[in-house]
């Protein structure tokens, strides 16, 4: 199969889509003539027209807002916002308006939006272009969440998500954008630390959302993570020799709860990793559910590993980020305890 980035892939997935259906459109902050900040949109505009691929007025709740109208009136508007720190003027309409329409209509209209967002830390982005917000949507009835770990599932999630009748919230870890890392370094090596290039089929096709996947099958410890922390989940297990099973969640709503039950089970053990803030983090919702389905096969309290409970550090964004030598320490505890 070819080899491409997540944003290659994410571009061949927007491109599929809206080559399959003439209701599927593109539009946000410089994603038109410019191709997005991060190029994800490169060359669509040129394709499909400006009717179809355009740019948008810096006004985050009138992208999210005039999506929702396109959709009740039969569009599959795959809206852009720069980066997830943009998203708060849009979270209204996202919560009051998308998530709920469904529901508030008896089904007479449905939402079928994509809001498509920059994710994370690893550009050295500081406060305002790093943060990592998935917990505020996950707390939301109605909307579904995706964060792609890799070039492949970032195109099948992203068609899945165009074609789903409901909201999806589909953030991208902008340190994979080019790339999966290695997840070896506490430190960075270059902004964008070892690239490697997945394996993307061409043309159509989907991943289910709510569907883990299994990144590394192990017996002593399962480790739940989801974006960029797969990597560093993966490097911990090799750098420490743990025999860990590691966990991408992919999809955070619809959660794939038999697929982390069964590990938790096998392996009674558990540690949560996310970049995100600690407290209130989804992290602590997955603590719940494990604690909650799997109490009685549990050799040790489930641990997490997170982000700082600050603003985002800009400074020492590769301190705040939880590495491998951290999430090690974390696996070799809970196998001690």
């Amino acid at each position: 199969m070819p080899r491409k980035t997540m944003i290659e892939a994410i571009r061949d997935a927007l491109d599929v889509s809206m080559g399959r259906d003439s209701q599927v459109i593109v539009y946000g902050e410089d994603v038109g003539f410019f191709g997005g900040v991060f190029r994800a949109t490169q060359g669509l505009q040129a394709k499909y027209g400006k009717s179809r691929c355009f740019d948008a007025p810096i006004s985050e709740s009138g992208i999210v807002g005039s999506a929702i109208g396109m959709a009740a009136y039969g569009l599959r508007p795959c809206v852009e916002v720069q980066f997830a720190d943009y998203v708060y003027p849009a979270y209204d309409q996202i919560v009051s308006e998308a998530a709920r329409l469904r529901y508030r209509s008896n089904g007479d209209f449905t939402c079928p939006i994509v809001v498509r967002m920059p994710t994370g830390g690893g550009i050295f982005g500081g406060q305002t272009h790093s943060q990592s917000p998935e917990a505020l949507f996950t707390h939301v009835s109605g909307l579904k969440v995706i964060v792609p770990s890799n070039p492949h599932d970032a195109k099948g999630l992203l068609i899945a998500a165009i074609e789903d009748p409901d909201p999806v919230i589909f953030l991208e870890p902008k340190r994979l954008y080019n790339g999966p890392f290695d997840g070896h370094h506490d430190k960075p090596v270059t902004p964008w630390s070892k690239h490697e290039l997945g394996e993307v089929a061409d043309g159509h096709y989907t991943i289910a959302l709510g569907k883990a996947a299994i990144r590394r099958s192990g017996s002593a410890v399962t480790v739940l993570a989801y974006g960029t922390m797969v990597y560093v989940a993966q490097a911990a297990a090799e750098e420490t020799g743990i025999d860990a099973e590691v966990l991408d969640l992919r999809t955070l709503l619809p959660l794939d709860l038999d697929t982390i039950v069964n590990s938790v089970k096998k392996t009674g053990r558990c540690v949560v990793v996310h970049e995100a803030t600690l407290t209130s983090g989804f992290g602590a919702e997955l603590v719940s559910l494990v604690q909650e389905n799997c109490f009685y096969h549990l050799e040790a309290p489930v641990a997490r590993v997170a982000g700082w409970d600050t603003p985002y550090p800009h400074a020492q964004e590769w301190d705040y980020f939880p590495g491998p030598a951290r999430v090690g320490r974390a696996l070799i505890e809970t196998l001690e305890a």
